[in-house]
């Protein structure tokens, strides 16, 4: 890189460079600015005071005129038969003061007298020649009437100095203007040449700062883009172009060592992408393979197959980790004698090298050969030289086991093998604990189908079951008594109470082979509508306006037990001739069931009896839903349960 700098600076030598290249280019640009306007403002202002000092000398020539006409003035009227002397003094007074004008000059008017020494020299001996001759003439004509023909004469005599003096006064100043004039001209065009000259000099500056410099790199890009990489711009200075051309020149350079290597870049990206998409479909192999269906051990079993063809290992093994022992239990072997697998069936995470990498949680490759002599280990003397042990986790870092692959020969594990090694035990977590979910699934599924069992059992059988039992203590009582009337009239309970159970079951092994599939709730109210009108012979009017959403299957399932709950309380209890069965699925879900049986106080004690548990249980049931249960009776007026469940409450499908 620095041969390239040097062949710039070398080129930079054909070129000259441009005044202050060494500087940055904002400097420069910032004092060729500020000294043309400094130079300009000067410039302006010499002009701009010449042409004042034009303006109070032509100011200064009228008054010195003005000078001799006052005078005159003052000789004419002395020359007058009769004066008025206010009149002599008020002309006295505006000489004079013409004169101090002259002295002091006017900015404002402007009046300004040449400082030149003829020109001040005569002024002076205009002043000295109206002070000292003609002011005393003047005096005493004003203080000696009887002198005042002799000063009159006088004074005439000396006006003609004074005049002649004021002539040429005025002539000096018009000379002094015309000097002037004659340098605002020479200014003017001296400042004409001189903007020409500094325009001519901007130019080339700007040339040798700017559009050189701009060329030269056009050019160099000009050159790279058709494969000359070889091109250099040359360095002609430490401002910010000479640091771009620098820069050119470092890039031209790396872009050939670029260019010249990038056919073996290509080709080894090319193997590097090769060996990633192979590592891409062996993943992919093993994720196809454990996302099928099967048993936790033939997908190990599998798995086990195809990383030790792939790897050319001679055995493998797969441990499955008991978090409650912390033991690894061998699940599936290959390449290993019985006698092995059945020693090292199971392990404590922490034993041997396998429950050594476990630990860890890192890979671990294993060379015999670089180990201790004086310990061998079960792996040794079934002939193997080197083991490769990764642990099976999931992507939370949840050890679940670990997996081995044995070698007869010592292999070579590159970073994309370990890579790959690791990342298959994560496919293989994820399928044992997919395995793990589905079996704990199952189990869910089989404990609420208990559960079910167990609700309808308690809630039915259980009840009608205690009731026979107090019938029974009642019945027993009534022997020991011998009261033969209570005997009877408690055996007529328990026969009821028994064929009230017979009838529980019955309908506990109906609503036990129910199964709602998806949105047939209402086929399953008209089949318990029609089974109720066959066991009961009571007509039953059902209507159904189903326009809303699915309800969960679960939820439906609630539904028709709270259902069939009403409809045996009415069997049982309410003497009615008539049911009306109605269901509005809309924004709300209301289920309605309705009869003009005897009906029942509501706020009666015997509501919290055992006959009324059925209210109790459908509450329940309700209450799991999150819906409102409404019960509206009155004795011999019949009753009506409504099921209200809020669109508020309400879950999808």
């Amino acid at each position: 890189m620095d041969v390239y700098r040097e062949q710039g600076k070398q080129m930079a030598v054909k070129w000259r460079l441009p005044i202050g290249r060494n500087y940055k280019l904002g400097v420069r640009l910032v004092s060729v600015s500020l000294a043309g306007l400094i130079f300009g403002l000067s410039m302006v202002l010499g002009t701009l005071w010449l042409s004042w000092a034009l303006e109070g000398a032509a100011a200064a020539v009228n008054d010195t005129g003005s000078l001799r006409m006052q005078s005159v003035r003052i000789g004419l009227n002395l020359s007058q038969p009769k004066i008025d002397i206010s009149q002599l003094r008020m002309q006295m007074q505006a000489l004079e003061q013409t004169l101090e004008n002259l002295k002091r000059g006017d900015p404002q008017r402007p009046l300004r007298m040449p400082a030149s020494t003829s020109v001040q020299e005569q002024f002076a001996k205009l002043t000295d020649t109206w002070q000292k001759k003609l002011v005393p003439i003047l005096q005493t004509y004003e203080r000696n009437p009887e002198l005042r023909s002799y000063a009159t004469k006088n004074y005439l005599a000396e006006l003609s100095n004074f005049v002649t003096d004021a002539d040429r006064l005025v002539w000096q100043i018009e000379a002094e203007n015309a000097y002037d004039t004659s340098i605002l001209r020479g200014s003017q065009l001296a400042l004409i040449v001189l903007m020409l000259a500094g325009s001519v000099a901007l130019i080339y500056l700007l040339y040798g700062w700017v559009i050189r410099p701009v060329q030269a790199l056009q050019h160099g890009i000009t050159q790279m883009t058709t494969g000359d990489f070889d091109t250099r711009v040359p360095v002609e200075g430490h401002d910010e172009f000479g640091e771009l051309a620098t820069g050119f020149n470092d890039m031209a350079a790396q872009l050939k060592a670029l260019y010249s290597d990038l056919e073996s870049r290509v080709e080894e990206k090319t193997r590097q992408l090769g060996l990633q998409n192979k590592e891409l479909a062996i993943l992919y192999e093993f994720s196809a393979y454990l996302s099928q269906s099967g048993e936790l051990e033939q997908r190990c079993n599998g798995f086990l197959t195809r990383l030790i063809e792939h790897f050319g290992a001679k055995g493998g093994t797969v441990r499955i980790l008991d978090s409650r022992q912390h033991n690894l239990h061998l699940t599936v072997h290959q390449g290993i004698s019985e006698q092995f697998a059945k020693d090292e069936l199971c392990l404590h995470a922490g034993d041997c090298l396998c429950g050594e990498a476990a630990q860890k949680g890192v890979m671990q490759l294993h060379d015999f050969r670089h180990m201790a002599k004086d310990f061998h280990y079960r792996c040794q003397e079934e002939g193997f030289n080197s083991i490769a042990i990764a642990q099976i986790k999931l992507g939370d870092g949840q050890h679940l086991g670990s997996y081995t692959l044995h070698f007869e020969k010592p292999r070579e594990f590159t970073a994309e093998d370990r890579k790959l090694f690791e990342a298959v035990g994560q496919h293989l977590a994820v399928a044992i604990e997919n395995q793990r979910l589905l079996t704990r699934t199952r189990q869910l599924a089989v404990a609420e189908e208990r559960n079910l069992v167990a609700q309808g059992l308690h809630d039915s059988i259980a009840q009608g079951l205690n009731f026979l039992k107090l019938q029974i203590q009642m019945l027993q009582d009534s022997i020991k008594r011998d009261a033969k009337e209570e005997v009877q009239e408690v055996i007529g309970l328990i026969d009821l109470g028994v064929r009230e159970s017979y009838e529980d079951v019955r309908e506990l092994l109906t609503s036990f082979r129910i199964k709602l599939g998806e949105g047939d709730l209402s086929d399953s109210l008209e089949i318990a509508a029609t089974r109720f009108k066959q066991q009961s012979g009571l007509p039953v009017t059902l209507a159904i306006r189903d326009n809303g959403a699915l309800l969960p299957s679960e939820h439906q399932l609630q539904i028709l037990f709270i259902l069939q709950e009403a409809l045996s309380n009415i069997r049982k209890h309410a003497n009615a001739r008539n049911v009306q069965i109605s269901l509005n699925n809309s924004d709300d879900f209301i289920l309605s069931i309705q009869d003009d049986g005897d009906g029942f106080n509501i706020n009666a004690a015997k509501i919290q009896s055992e006959s009324h548990i059925g209210l109790k249980i459908m509450r329940e049931r309700a209450a799991q839903l999150g819906a409102r249960l409404e019960v509206i009776s009155k004795s011999g007026q019949g009753t009506t349960i409504r099921l209200i469940l809020p669109h508020s409450a309400r879950m999808a499908a």
